[in-house]
């Protein structure tokens, strides 16, 4: 089985259960669209292989060959066995010890690489926190991630800003700009925001080659959201903003924060992001 530890490298292992604490939204959906098999397994044997057999290991961790029974397949590109066996870094205890995975159910994000000694499918994980502890609670939150990820309708992967424009409106404090996102399939996507006089600005997300005023906000925790809080820059880069006139240009530039402010920041406790994110 090989090992995961050359994804995330700056995100080290931890507990299985630290690890479903720390999840958050765009950590899921990072693991799932790296994984070909999200499974619940539970441990039926461990083994600590010895540091020669363990390239790249990090101090204080131990490098385990799992055996494990599937309890259920969440989702999956793959078909595998009632067990299967996979490679796991871990953290040793505070005494320094190997902790004990014996019967512990787990959650794994992996993806099929062979057969193990005995014909069983072999798992790689998807990267080294790619182990949770399983609850049911923690299933329940995933579980609309997979299917937002797998619907008809799913929004296009966002790779970068293509323009903006800002037009100033007739009347004092009126005016709408709109940014033309990139996306790796060259679906469109553009974001609109009007100002009104006396009215808060107003923003919203065209999915298609209609740009629709009345467009809304992707909702947190969502896979629009994602697709957005996780590619955009923090900024309007200045080559991307067609405005020639300065005040048109500063309004383009400010729209655009208001837009990333309002997104808000995709927060992540056991991933790191995946290009194009930043």
């Amino acid at each position: 089985a090989q090992n995961s530890s050359r994804l995330d490298n700056a995100v080290e292992p931890a507990t299985p259960e630290a690890l479903a604490a720390r999840a958050t939204y765009a950590d899921f959906v990072t693991l799932a669209e790296r994984s070909d098999l999200v499974l619940r397994v539970q441990i039926r044997k461990q083994t600590t292989l010895k540091p020669e057999r363990a390239p790249g290991l990090k101090p204080g961790f131990a490098r385990l060959y799992v055996q494990a029974d599937t309890l259920a397949l969440i989702t999956g590109k793959t078909r595998v066995g009632e067990s299967l066996v996979y490679l796991v870094d871990v953290p040793l205890t505070a005494k320094g010890k190997v902790p004990k995975l014996k019967k512990r159910e787990m959650l794994l994000f992996a993806s099929a690489s062979g057969r193990g000694p005995k014909g069983e499918p072999q798992l790689q994980l998807t990267a080294p926190t790619a182990q949770l502890a399983y609850t049911p609670a923690l299933e329940r939150r995933l579980r609309p991630i997979l299917t937002s990820l797998v619907a008809a309708d799913q929004p296009p992967i966002i790779t970068g800003i293509r323009d903006a424009l800002a037009v100033q409106g007739t009347l004092v404090g009126e005016s709408e700009t709109q940014i033309f996102l990139e996306t790796r399939d060259r679906s469109p996507v553009s974001v609109t925001v009007l100002r009104r006089p006396g009215q808060p600005p107003a923003w919203g997300v065209s999915w298609g080659e209609i740009i629709d005023s009345s467009a809304r906000a992707p909702e947190p925790k969502t896979l629009r959201w994602y697709r957005m809080a996780c590619a955009l820059p923090d900024r309007l880069p200045s080559a991307a903003n067609l405005a020639r006139d300065p005040g048109a240009r500063r309004l383009a530039a400010s729209d655009y924060g208001y837009v990333i402010n309002a997104l808000g920041p995709s927060e992540r406790g056991i991933t790191r992001p995946p290009a194009p994110c930043s």
